[in-house]
C-alpha cells in the first residue's frame, strides 16, 4: 500500500470528519430511513430515496477516509528546516509579469485547498517548486499557457 503525504493538520480534519460521519450523520440517516419506511410504500417514497442515497454517500465517504488514514505519512512540518521547497513548506511567490503576490503551502493530495492556500504536491505549481530555493524564478505551465513566478520566501511552520 502506498503511503499517503498529510500534514498533521490535514490528518486531524480527517479524523474529525470521519468521527462526524460515524456519530452523528450515520445515526441521522439511519433515523431518516426508519422514519420514511413507517410512511408505507417505499416504491414510491422520495423520502426514503433520498435517505438511502444519502446512507450510500456517507458509507462511502467513511470508506475513503478510513483508508486515507490508513495509509497516511503523517509529517511533521514544524520539525522541517530546509532553504529549498518541500512538502509542507509555505512559498512566497511573485507574479513576474503583473508583480502580484501569493503564498501557498504544499500539501497532501487529500488536503489540498486552494481558497485557504494549499495546494496539492501532485499539482502543476508544487511540482515546479519543489527543489527551488529564495529567488530562484518557476515556470509553471497552465492551462491559459506558462506563467513565471520569483521565489521570495519559503517557511515551515
Amino acid at each position: 500500500m502506498e503511503k499517503i503525504p498529510t500534514t498533521a493538520t490535514g490528518y486531524v480534519r480527517m479524523e474529525a470528519e470521519l468521527k462526524n460521519l460515524k456519530s452523528v450523520e450515520r445515526p441521522n440517516v439511519i433515523k431518516a430511513i426508519a422514519e420514511a419506511r413507517a410512511h408505507g410504500d417505499l416504491s414510491e417514497n422520495a423520502e426514503y430515496a433520498a435517505a438511502k442515497e444519502k446512507q450510500s454517500f456517507i458509507e462511502g465517504r467513511i470508506k475513503e477516509l478510513e483508508d486515507k488514514i490508513s495509509r497516511a505519512d503523517v509529517i511533521d512540518i514544524a520539525s522541517l528546516k530546509s532553504d529549498t521547497v518541500k512538502f509542507g513548506a509555505t512559498v512566497k511567490l511573485a507574479d513576474e509579469d503583473s508583480g502580484n503576490e501569493a503564498s501557498y503551502q504544499i500539501v497532501g493530495e487529500y488536503e489540498a485547498d486552494l481558497k485557504s492556500g494549499q495546494i496539492s504536491i501532485t499539482s502543476p505549481m508544487a511540482r515546479a517548486l519543489i527543489g527551488k530555493k529564495k529567488g530562484d524564478s518557476v515556470e509553471v505551465k497552465t492551462p491559459k499557457g506558462a506563467k513565471s513566478y520569483e521565489v521570495l520566501a519559503i517557511q515551515y511552520k
